[in-house]
């Protein structure tokens, strides 16, 4: 990681200041101007970053922009934040809403795919704009986050249907919220008898880990159970800032996992994935899911085929604990909820026997009387 007091626009910067998570959000980089003072651009970078950005914004905290390997071409930091004029090579299968998120939505910022819980989208805004963004059509609308109105027709639905025991709290990135804003949303759903869980999706542990204050701690200790997912896609990414933000929420008790992303130039080998998996778990992250790459609007450099991601997973399977592994999944398209895709273990089976293969290729035998 670069120190920061070698760019010239922060070199009066002090470390106060740097970790202060407003700070950050104040001085995100959104232009190519402002990027090319933090990293050398040439001119072509210059004019197709514009380009980008007519159709997609940009959004890099300045600590991020300080994980960027200003001499590697091919930097997985670097794919990973700043657009690429490959973004706008839209494909015949890339969709708006890969998702059917909208399909799915009842009310207003309510996404209701599975039975027993909801997505809640409480702001379109992020720290930063990830490049292989899902929700892309909608995240990096700066002035949307959800108000009273919103919010009461959210938990409207919510108390109104008793099947809903887990709500998703997403975006956007639920983080970016004041901590009393984000507290007056828990507390509302946490009043409703039947909601169990509340899970918070974010990647400041990743892109902002000073957003992680004993204050926002404090504040979610209060509302247990309390869950959290955040999106590591690679060992770059795992700093001893990051693995503080990390340990400060699982010491609060709340279960963190993570969820990754298979992008090709990024992490779409198993090596690199390998390290990611086992940094995580030292970490005390529990790895969760691997997500083939969605079908989003100009996103396609970054998708693998879905074979490379299953020969992948058989190089993990085996070779790292069980619970380094994460669950390869497509999330299928037009809604239809993720779909775990797996190497093929059972060979064949019948009333007497199951034939398996183990990572290695082996075969076994398992008796099957019930």
């Amino acid at each position: 990681m670069r120190d920061y007091k070698t760019v010239d626009i922060w070199k009066d910067v002090d470390i106060e200041q740097w970790e202060d998570w407003k700070w950050q959000l104040k001085n995100r980089i959104v232009t190519a101007e402002q990027l090319g003072k933090v990293i050398s651009l040439s001119e072509k970078e210059m004019d197709d970053i514009n380009l980008c950005l007519k159709m997609f914004r940009m959004a890099i905290t300045p600590y991020y922009s300080m994980l960027i390997n200003p001499d590697d071409d091919n930097c997985p930091i670097k794919a990973q934040a700043i657009p690429s004029i490959k973004e706008l090579n839209i494909r015949s299968d890339d969709l708006s809403d890969p998702l059917g998120e909208e399909f799915y939505s009842p009310v207003e910022n309510i996404v209701h795919r599975y039975p027993d819980r909801v997505l809640f989208l409480l702001t379109h805004k992020c720290s930063m704009y990830c490049r292989h963004c899902t929700r892309r059509r909608v995240v990096g609308e700066e002035d949307f986050s959800v108000n009273e109105e919103t919010l009461d027709k959210a938990v409207d639905y919510i108390k109104s249907n008793s099947k809903i025991r887990d709500v998703l709290l997403s975006g956007g990135d639920p983080f970016i919220m004041s901590d009393s804003y984000l507290e007056h949303i828990i507390q509302r759903l946490r009043e409703i008898p039947h909601v169990e869980i509340i899970r918070i999706g974010t990647r400041t542990p990743v892109v902002l880990p000073m957003r992680i204050t004993d204050s926002l701690i404090n504040m979610l200790k209060k509302y247990h159970p309390i869950w959290i997912n955040t999106h590591f896609n690679h060992p770059m990414e795992i700093t001893e800032a990051s693995v503080k933000a990390c340990a400060k929420i699982v010491d609060a008790g709340i279960p963190l996992g993570n969820q990754s992303v298979l992008l090709k130039g990024v992490n779409d080998n198993v090596e690199t994935l390998k390290e990611l998996l086992l940094k995580l778990v030292k970490a005390r992250v529990r790895p969760y899911y691997l997500y083939q790459c969605d079908i989003a609007q100009g996103i396609g450099h970054f998708r693998t085929k879905v074979e490379e991601g299953m020969e992948i997973m058989k190089n993990l399977r085996g070779y790292i604990s069980g619970y380094a592994v994460p669950t390869f999944v497509i999330d299928a398209p037009n809604g239809g909820g993720k779909i775990p895709i797996n190497p093929e273990y059972v060979v064949s089976m019948d009333d007497e026997r199951v034939v398996m293969r183990n990572y290695k290729g082996d075969i076994y035998f398992y008796p099957n009387a019930g």
